[in-house]
């Protein structure tokens, strides 16, 4: 079958074969599609079914149908019901993959303390998949790797508060920071404070900047820098307003 290459990832090569998607593995795979399976017996569908391998070695992953957002954001990203069924079926997703915390698996990313639940580790509009303006998906779970629940709502927040600079996202142009980020901790309906969050955000970014930083020594790439760079803008802003 034709394949369509898929735009929007930043790592790897992701492409479309009729209803369902490939890319590459890594010795990550196997924790990711056992983390898959277990969301979806828990009657978690919004995320992609894993098939196995194909012929080229690929992993082989169900296509989510939907739209999912590239920046700048469209303006209906924004509206408070997608904030609350984000934070909604984050809590959902963290509490089905309780399962596999303390399982010896091999995860992308480094754990994260304390261990609660299995993080997405970009829980963000760009992996999210949206169907007549509602959210009916998540993807790409690559970078899934054990930690706490917050580490995980506090970079939803970033991104969808958003605690960024929103001109450059396509958001609001003077949105109620406050009052969103109190309405996504309520969603998620965990007791934590809007100060706590915002710390974790601030930690989440500079671990970020870090991570990226090193990504641009890697690869040459001068996008990966000036990532690195928003992030730090980013972290000073969020704890300026800590």
């Amino acid at each position: 079958m034709e394949e369509e290459m898929l735009t929007g990832g930043n790592s790897t090569i992701v492409v479309r074969v009729g209803h369902t998607v490939r890319r590459t593995v890594g010795p990550w795979t196997l924790a990711v599609h056992q983390l898959l399976v277990r969301l979806r017996a828990e009657g978690i569908t919004e995320v992609p079914e894993p098939r196995g391998v194909d012929e080229d070695g690929r992993e082989v992953l169900s296509y989510s149908v939907g739209v999912v957002p590239g920046y700048p954001l469209p303006e209906w990203v924004w509206a408070e019901t997608i904030l609350l069924a984000a934070g909604q079926l984050l809590r959902r997703i963290h509490d089905a993959s309780t399962a596999l915390v303390g399982e010896d698996l091999v995860w992308q990313l480094p754990t994260h303390h304390p261990v609660e639940v299995i993080c997405h580790n970009d829980f963000a509009p760009y992996n999210l998949v949206f169907r007549n303006g509602r959210l009916r998906g998540v993807i790409d779970f690559d970078t899934a790797s054990p930690g706490p629940r917050i580490w995980d709502l506090a970079y939803l927040a970033y991104r969808l508060v958003p605690l960024t600079d929103s001109a450059e996202d396509g958001g609001p142009p003077a949105p109620d920071r406050a009052g969103r980020l109190q309405l996504l901790i309520d969603s998620y309906e965990m007791p934590y404070e809007p100060a706590e969050l915002l710390a974790v955000v601030a930690a989440r970014l500079d671990e970020l900047a870090v991570f990226t930083d090193a990504r641009a020594a890697e690869t040459g790439r001068d996008d990966f820098a000036e990532h690195a760079a928003m992030y730090r803008r980013d972290r000073d802003r969020v704890l300026a307003t800590g």
